[in-house]
This record gives C-alpha cells, sequence and structure tokens, in this order.
C-alpha cells in the first residue's frame, strides 16, 4: 500500500485493496474457458466483469472524477461496453489491466485528501452530483467492489464449486 499520510484515508484504502484481492483471487485457477463461460441468466462472464471494474470503476471513479485527468475524461465517452469481453483478448491481459488501473488509482487517492472536493462529475451519467469528495468515491468503489466480489463468487460456484470465504 502507498503512504497516504491520511490515516483515514490509509484504512479506506486497506479495505479497498481487500475487495481487489477478492476480485482477483476468487477468479484464480480457473481457465480461459471457465473466465469466458456466462453463467447466469444475463449472460456476462468473469473476465467481462473484471475488464468492467478497471475502465468503469478504478479509472473513471479516481483518475476522471477525483483527479479531472481530461484525456481519461475524454476516452471514457469514447470506450464501448466494457462487460464485453473481444475474444481476441488475452485473459492475462484484462486482469492486467485491473492490476494497473487500481495502481494509477492507489497512487491519486494517496496524494489526495479525505475531505477533497471532487475535480469533474458525470451530469450526463448521473445527474446532479450525489458524491462530493475523495471519501465518498472511496466508499462507492468499496461497495461496488465488494459487490461484484460477491457476483464472481456466485459465478465461481456455479463454475466448479470453490467458495471464496465459508465460515463454519
Amino acid at each position: 500500500m502507498t503512504g497516504s499520510p491520511d490515516p483515514e484515508i490509509r484504512a479506506l484504502l486497506s479495505f479497498l485493496h481487500g475487495q481487489r484481492r477478492h476480485v482477483l483471487g476468487i477468479l484464480d485457477g480457473l481457465d480461459t474457458d471457465a473466465l469466458r463461460r456466462p453463467v447466469l441468466p444475463s449472460g456476462w462472464n468473469c473476465l467481462g466483469l473484471v475488464q468492467h471494474l478497471a475502465p468503469d470503476v478504478e479509472r473513471f471513479w479516481f483518475r476522471a472524477v477525483v483527479a479531472g485527468d481530461q484525456d481519461v475524461i475524454e476516452s471514457s465517452a469514447a470506450e464501448g461496453d466494457a462487460w464485453q469481453v473481444d475474444p481476441e483478448v488475452q485473459a492475462a491481459e484484462i486482469l492486467d489491466r485491473y492490476r494497473t488501473e487500481a495502481g494509477l488509482a492507489d497512487t491519486v487517492i494517496s496524494a489526495t485528501a479525505a475531505d477533497t472536493p471532487l475535480a469533474w462529475w458525470p451530469h450526463h451519467l448521473f445527474g446532479e452530483p450525489h458524491l462530493h469528495t475523495l471519501r465518498d468515491v472511496l466508499l462507492h468503489v468499496i461497495t461496488e467492489t465488494a459487490c461484484h466480489a460477491g457476483h464472481l463468487d456466485a459465478a465461481r460456484e456455479l463454475l466448479d464449486g470453490r467458495r471464496w470465504m465459508v465460515l463454519t
């Protein structure tokens, strides 16, 4: 973990790191066919979910919304449906992009105070702002990542029976 001077940010980042580990850990050991196999009626697959997390969550919320990176803001509008994985893209490439975007997000997070106002808000997507500071975005992303980790738990159990955390 990077060295944010703010204890609150360090604590929140620690929770986010735990959820990111869960996302990657529940997929560990799945072969490419299983990573690409939809198991729920909605039709998404594990790789599509991770691909969504990289640009639509890590990149979007931290580099665009928190940091206001104009290149990221402009390129976000041009990106297609991240949930759809091109068959030519290797699974490792998607997993590596998620790790890379998480690392870039950590750089933004560690350099920003908890109460820092957001640099940009996507009115065209969400209307009036409902998140206002880095703290708000961190809590939102922790929640979204945890929710998607749960989706991956269900998918993994349907694929091969493996479960991430079982309390007995």
